[in-house]
């Protein structure tokens, strides 16, 4: 009996005469991008290795539905925004990483590549992604769509977990990227070091209580803040409880963000030129 081959989807693994075959037809292909920063004591910093992952799953699956997919090498340095204050943390300015974007997506589009879609893992890149694609539809009407894998993550979390548990869950060092290491890299998490919930910090100057990055509450209106992520959070947690994180959870969170990139894979491939 025959064994089911696993198409080849990295494009950094693949050989340059394998590549001029495959590339000849325009697939599409999955740029993923993430950070590297404090995802909490038990998590390691690159979490890019997630946004890589449920790309390569996206693209091996749309890859055996009949639309060939690649994904191209992993962009690990997120956009700085709040987690400058980690030791060893690496990010890269807004206006390098926009930079960096566009020569990328250029340097595929000079060789015919043009049917690219944005993985992302990182809310940092969010805005450089969002330059770039407005640029690019603006100069030559080609849409370069973004995924944000944890955005959609949040939203997914109440139909996985009910809604009380996904609110006292969902947070930064906690779900969906806490569940998601449980299930995708069990060898990379630590689970002696998964901390307690807590609740956010107050502002050390003006007294008020964090709501998030960058909100403060006063008299229950929002506040606009500087502070980075260690005077807000506690060791890189926010306010989920990362001790409520399954391997469980993470299976079904995979499962259903693969399921959606592979079907956007597809709509986004019968509506623009091969």
């Amino acid at each position: 009996m025959a064994t089911k081959t696993t198409p080849l989807v990295h494009m950094g693994t693949i050989t340059g005469g394998e590549a001029r075959e495959i590339l000849e037809e325009n697939p599409v292909i999955l740029l993923p991008m993430g950070s590297h920063e404090d995802q909490g004591p038990h998590a390691p910093m690159g979490d890019y290795l997630l946004a890589e992952k449920i790309a390569e799953l996206a693209a091996i699956r749309a890859s055996e539905r009949g639309v060939r997919t690649l994904v191209a090498p992993v962009l690990p340095f997120g956009g700085a925004d709040w987690f400058g204050a980690m030791v060893g943390g690496i990010a890269i300015s807004q206006s390098t990483l926009t930079a960096v974007i566009a020569e990328m997506v250029d340097s595929l589009h000079r060789n015919g590549l043009t049917r690219i879609i944005v993985i992302n893992g990182h809310g940092g890149n969010v805005g450089p992604i969002s330059d770039v694609a407005r640029e690019l539809y603006q100069r030559e009407q080609i849409v370069l769509p973004s995924l944000y894998l944890w955005r959609i993550a949040y939203g997914l979390l109440p139909g996985i977990l009910g809604a009380e548990k996904a609110a006292a869950v969902a947070g930064h060092g906690a779900d969906p990227l806490t569940s998601l290491g449980l299930h995708l890299f069990p060898e990379l998490m630590r689970k002696d070091l998964i901390p307690a919930g807590q609740p956010l910090k107050r502002d050390p100057v003006l007294d008020l209580q964090f709501t998030g990055l960058g909100t403060a509450s006063f008299e229950g209106a929002e506040v606009a803040m500087p502070n980075e992520y260690d005077e807000v959070y506690n060791l890189g947690v926010a306010k989920g409880d990362p001790k409520l994180c399954s391997a469980e959870t993470g299976a079904a969170l995979s499962e259903k963000l693969t399921e959606i990139c592979a079907r956007f894979v597809a709509h986004f491939a019968s509506k623009v030129d091969g």
